[in-house]
C-alpha cells in the first residue's frame, strides 16, 4: 500500500512527489497505528463496560481470552439493532472487541462465544492493525489521486494531464481497494479458523455466521453506511448489497466459512447438533427465560 502511495506521489510530481507521498505515508501509518482503533470505537458510539456493569459478558469474554492466551481486551457494546461485531487496537496489549446489542439479542451464548473467539484470533493474528492501516491507507491514496486531478489543469505541477489525471483518479482507488479486500477476505477465513479452535465449538460459529448474515442485509447500520471504509472491520459485511465473493467484496462468501468451518468440525469430532435459538443474556439463552419477566441487560 506504502508503494502504491509512492506510485500516485511519482505519477502526478516525479521524484519529489514519490518522496513526499512517502512522508506523507509514514505519518499516515503513525496516525493509524495510535489513534486509529480509539477513533473507530468513537465513530460508532461504543461505551465500554466491565465486570461489574455486564458480568456475563465479561465472565465470557475473559475465558475465551484466557483459553487464547491473550490479555484481557477491553469490551465495548454498540447500540445498533444489526448483528454484528468487530475488534481492534494496535496489538494484543491493547486490543478492544466491540459487540452490537442486534448480536446479543439475536445468538445463544454459544454463538456469542464464537464470535467473540473470532474477534480474539484477529487480535491474536494481529490482524485489527493490518486492516486499520490498510483502510487508513486506501483512503489517503483516494485523496491523494483526487488532489491530482483537482490539479490536472497545471502542467507544471502535474506530467499527467487532464485524461491521465482522471485516470490515475479512478484506477488508483480501485488499486487500493483490491489490495485491502485481498487481505480483508484471507484474514477472516484464518480467524474463522483459529475462533473455532479457541471456542472449541466450530459449529456454533458457523450458525453465528448464518444468523449475522441473514439479518445484516435486513438490519440497517447507519453508522457504517456513513463509514463505509469500516466495513471490512466487521465479522460479516454490515452494508447493504455486497452478498457475493467476487473481487470486491469485503469478506469472503458466508457460505464458503460455514462449509469450512463444518470441515473444521469433522476434524475436531465435534458434534453436528445445531446450537440454541436465543439471545445471549448474562449466560443464558432468552428462549429459556420466563416470558413474563423482562430480560436483563442493556440489550433486553
Amino acid at each position: 500500500m506504502t508503494a502504491l502511495f509512492m506510485a500516485v506521489g511519482l505519477a502526478l510530481g516525479g521524484r519529489a512527489g514519490m518522496m513526499l507521498a512517502l512522508v506523507v505515508a509514514i505519518g499516515t501509518n503513525l496516525f493509524a497505528y495510535w489513534r486509529s482503533g480509539d477513533m473507530v470505537l468513537s465513530l460508532y458510539g461504543a461505551r465500554e463496560v466491565d465486570a461489574r456493569s455486564e458480568p456475563g459478558l465479561y465472565r465470557l469474554t475473559a475465558e475465551l481470552a484466557q483459553r487464547a492466551s491473550l490479555p484481557m481486551p477491553r469490551l465495548y457494546i454498540i447500540d445498533s439493532p444489526q448483528p454484528n461485531a468487530f475488534a481492534t487496537g494496535r496489538n494484543p496489549a491493547n486490543a478492544a472487541v466491540a459487540v452490537n446489542t442486534g448480536l446479543l439479542q439475536a445468538l445463544s451464548r454459544d454463538e456469542v462465544a464464537g464470535v467473540i473467539a473470532h474477534e480474539l484470533a484477529h487480535v491474536k493474528h494481529r490482524d485489527t492493525l493490518l486492516m486499520t492501516v490498510t483502510a487508513t491507507l486506501a483512503g489517503a491514496i483516494a485523496m491523494l489521486a483526487n488532489f491530482g486531478l483537482f490539479f490536472s489543469g497545471n502542467r507544471n505541477n502535474n506530467s499527467l494531464g487532464p485524461i491521465g489525471s482522471i485516470a490515475l483518479a479512478i484506477l488508483a482507488p480501485i488499486a487500493a481497494m483490491i489490495v485491502q479486500m485481498a487481505i480483508s477476505r484471507s484474514r477472516e477465513y484464518e480467524a474463522d479458523r483459529l475462533g473455532a479452535e479457541i471456542s472449541g465449538m466450530p459449529l456454533a460459529l458457523a450458525s453465528a455466521l448464518a444468523r449475522i448474515q441473514n439479518a445484516a442485509h435486513q438490519v440497517p447500520n447507519e453508522e457504517a453506511e456513513a463509514h463505509p471504509a469500516t466495513a471490512h472491520m466487521f465479522i460479516i459485511n454490515p452494508l447493504s448489497g455486497l452478498r457475493m465473493d467476487h473481487l470486491f467484496s469485503t469478506h469472503p462468501d458466508t457460505a464458503d466459512r460455514i462449509a469450512a468451518l463444518e470441515a473444521i468440525a469433522q476434524r475436531m469430532g465435534a458434534a453436528r447438533s445445531a446450537p440454541a435459538r436465543g439471545g445471549f443474556v448474562e449466560g443464558v439463552d432468552i428462549d429459556d427465560l420466563d416470558h413474563h419477566r423482562p430480560p436483563r441487560g442493556p440489550w433486553g
